[in-house]
């Protein structure tokens, strides 16, 4: 563990250091994270100070790692946790839907501060694609004061203008990060973008935490049928014990691309094709074979594709023909991450999100990176405790 850092000498006067909080930072891109100490900060006016309880790694953590995305290093990784309020700074009262906050409530928060004055801000009213947001464990760098700007911490310094939510008493915090930032991420495809009626087939292309938390919300807009195309197997095995999707196809064994297509054609109406179909594996090539599986007239979603993985060859003729939709959605906004916490109880009644999740201890992030990324696990999640 190296040595503690010094309390930033331009940092407000009210951020003083009463202990130290350990958090696992990225010091360059391809390294592995690196335990590191960090001095308490009591928060300044409108700042929260959060004891971070439950980090979730994301598949764009490992692409952040390997460096595909600009990110300023060195940085705490993760944008996606749950936790128990520490302190609260001046003027803080009551989290995002007007209830009161007190120290130790179980609270989740937003990853991103829109700036809230920008074209996409004011005018499209689309936080989501405001070029300025601040984001927690992305584009916030751990040398710069409060230093303790992402999720994969003992503690986060959660600054003023952060969307701040009380869990819901019915909901732990396991079901929480559960889907991390998939479910906000989910609530503004599938709700806000792709809109599925009821009765539609869905297909969904992808099987980690964003393409089963798009199955779920797919599931209560009332679609009639939810196929998930994915795997490696014990993904999909998990998602079926969870009661995530009606049709599970497995890509790893049923390599043969035609004969996947006709297979799941087959379970939509007269071999048509689905009315909706929702690309979250991240593959370019994935592309390609989603076009295949939208029926005239229909809807395909793209939001996989939060890192460039490069260009793809796909036949736009089949757009034309099949009059698709195409449709792209991007992250989501502090409204988004709202809608997913006030819809937790009913996301807990129809699905089992704990069984998701595999605990590991905070400094064995690397560990919990490697098996998510190797498809050993379906949500890798860091805890201040130990492995469960």
């Amino acid at each position: 563990m190296s040595n503690a850092m010094q309390t930033d000498p331009t940092s407000p006067t009210t951020g003083t250091a009463t202990a130290t909080a350990t958090a696992m930072v990225l010091e360059g891109f391809g390294q592995t994270m690196t335990a590191t100490t960090f001095p308490h900060v009591t928060p300044d006016a409108g700042a929260v100070v959060v004891d971070v309880t439950h980090a979730g790694i994301c598949g764009t953590d490992i692409h952040l790692q390997q460096g595909r995305l600009p990110i300023p290093v060195p940085i705490i990784l993760g944008h996606e946790a749950v936790g128990r309020v520490h302190a609260l700074g001046e003027g803080v009262t009551t989290d995002a839907r007007g209830e009161q906050l007190h120290v130790g409530d179980a609270i989740s928060w937003a990853s991103n501060i829109p700036c809230g004055h920008c074209y996409y801000c004011q005018d499209q009213h689309e936080p989501s694609l405001c070029e300025t947001r601040k984001v927690y464990g992305i584009n916030q760098s751990s040398a710069d004061w409060p230093h303790l700007s992402g999720g994969w911490s003992e503690q986060i310094y959660l600054q003023p203008g952060s969307t701040i939510i009380r869990i819901p008493s019915s909901v732990t915090p396991q079901q929480v990060i559960a889907l991390g930032c998939a479910g906000p991420t989910a609530v503004h495809a599938v709700n806000d973008i792709a809109k599925p009626q009821t009765g539609d087939v869905v297909v969904v292309q992808g099987s980690g935490p964003v393409g089963l938390a798009c199955a779920m919300y797919a599931t209560l807009a009332g679609a009639a049928k939810v196929i998930i195309v994915g795997g490696p197997a014990n993904r999909l095995e998990v998602a079926q014990a969870a009661g995530i999707g009606d049709i599970h196809i497995d890509i790893f064994t049923e390599t043969d691309q035609e004969a996947r297509l006709e297979r799941i054609l087959a379970h939509t109406p007269d071999g048509r094709g689905a009315d909706v179909v929702i690309e979250a594996t991240g593959v370019p090539t994935a592309v390609a074979e989603g076009i295949d599986l939208t029926r005239r007239g229909g809807k395909y979603l793209v939001v996989g594709q939060y890192t460039d993985h490069g260009t793809t060859p796909i036949n736009p003729h089949y757009i034309t023909k099949k009059q698709l939709q195409m449709l792209g959605s991007w992250a989501f906004s502090p409204q988004n991450h709202l809608e997913y916490v006030e819809s937790l109880p009913r996301l807990t009644a129809h699905f089992d999100l704990a069984s998701m999740v595999t605990e590991y201890p905070l400094t064995e992030a690397d560990d919990a990176m490697a098996d998510m990324r190797d498809g050993r696990t379906l949500k890798s999640v860091l805890t201040t405790g130990g492995r469960s």
